[in-house]
């Protein structure tokens, strides 16, 4: 037998033929359509699959002996024991983010004076590997998996009637972990610039009072006796990598990144699981183990709310073709000189194709999608609501085929 194998890329699909669709129950065939398929609004920019670099954090809980996280150097007092119930990792990061072909017309029905609406969506795929290498400081280290999510995004139209209310885009994710997520918001905002990235905490809080902080010795990059994973952060601070600025903020990665590229257009969006009574529905559910039985001990990890944002964004750029011989197509970078201290942009690869010798250099401009996000997903336990954040920058994972302009 045939052993299995596996694509090196995270890989979903539609089976051939499969698009949504109101069911014919007429006696007699129809004729074809030549409908659209509804909207897909910025959705329309979710093809194919996109990678780049990202960051994670996650005060994960600890336990008591034989699970029990050890650290190199020694914390005071032992954890579990209180403060030090929990864990701060902190993860260098390499995603993936793959999406399906379109999913068609998907009817949902209306009651009485409420008409039907169709929706449209693409299904996804996200698996993000931890590349953290403790010794050189950067994310090149050997990659170890640490999330994957399935899902669906949907763009829904306009309803004037129950609910009222506006165009909405809506993100349903399963994770392993044992949570599900059902997250709505509006349509995006347009800008003819780069993104204005506002900063995001990772302090942990009372639960239901986000007033209240209580932050954490963990916090404090120079402190290498303390609950977290790396302890000692001295070479991801020398490689600016993770530093006590990117901990107070670490949205400041996905700004550094930016400040290097020239966007012309950003496209942002916000997605959250909490309900309200202009925006009823959505939500968060969880596996028995992460909600707990125990009214004394609280849950273990209870995923209680998810808030997203996205931002699609076009990037302008330039290419050089410095010579060409007739014969396979060129793979091409955008041409970019790196900034000393700050996360350097992932790069797509463009192929282009002169029709003839090229014999001096010559440089086209190119645009690309560019998508970033940045997440926080509350994690109850111990009395503390304790934010776990994840942010990334992608970008196409195909090469993009541009053509050959000689003007």
């Amino acid at each position: 037998m045939a052993s299995n194998s596996q694509s090196s890329h995270a890989g979903i699909h539609l089976p051939k033929g499969f698009h949504f669709d109101e069911v014919n129950f007429d006696p007699l065939p129809r004729p074809p359509k030549d409908e659209p398929s509804p909207p897909l609004g910025i959705l329309a920019s979710f093809t194919g699959s996109f990678t780049g670099p990202g960051f994670n954090t996650i005060f994960r809980p600890n336990s008591v002996a034989p699970t029990t996280t050890t650290f190199t150097n020694p914390v005071l007092p032992a954890p579990p024991t209180p403060p030090n119930v929990s864990v701060l990792e902190l993860n260098l990061t390499q995603e993936e983010l793959t999406f399906s072909a379109p999913l068609g017309k998907v009817p949902n029905r209306g009651l009485e004076k409420q008409n039907d609406i169709c929706l449209n969506g693409v299904s996804y795929l996200q698996t993000v590997n931890d590349v953290t290498n403790i010794v050189t400081g950067r994310g090149d280290g050997a990659p170890t998996g640490i999330h994957t999510e399935t899902g669906f995004w949907l763009n829904v139209p306009q309803t004037d009637t129950n609910p009222k209310l506006g165009n909405t885009l809506v993100r349903l994710g399963s994770i392993p972990h044992g949570t599900t997520i059902n997250a709505q918001g509006p349509a995006p905002t347009v800008v003819k610039s780069a993104p204005d990235i506002g900063a995001r905490s990772i302090t942990p809080f009372t639960i239901g009072n986000p007033g209240d902080l209580k932050p954490k010795a963990s916090q404090q990059a120079s402190d290498v006796n303390t609950a977290r994973l790396p302890q000692d952060l001295a070479p991801f601070v020398a490689q600016g990598t993770i530093t006590q600025g990117i901990l107070t903020n670490p949205a400041q990665i996905l700004n550094d990144i930016n400040s290097q590229l020239n966007i012309i257009e950003t496209s942002t969006f916000a997605v959250t699981t909490m309900s309200t009574s202009t925006e009823p529905g959505g939500g968060t559910a969880n596996i028995a183990f992460l909600v707990g039985q125990n009214a004394a001990m609280g849950p273990n990890a209870d995923a209680v709310q998810m808030d997203s944002t996205f931002w699609v964004e076009t990037v302008q750029a330039e290419i050089t073709i410095e010579s060409y011989k007739p014969g396979k197509p060129l793979l091409l970078q955008p041409n970019f000189k790196p900034v000393e201290g700050k996360a350097a942009p992932p790069l797509p690869t463009f192929s282009v194709t002169p029709p003839g010798p090229v014999t001096s250099p010559k440089t086209i401009t190119v645009t690309y999608t560019q998508i970033q996000y940045a997440q926080i997903v509350l994690l109850n336990f111990n009395g503390l609501s304790w934010p776990h954040l994840s942010l990334a920058t992608l970008v196409p994972t195909a090469p993009i085929v541009v053509p050959f302009s000689s003007s």
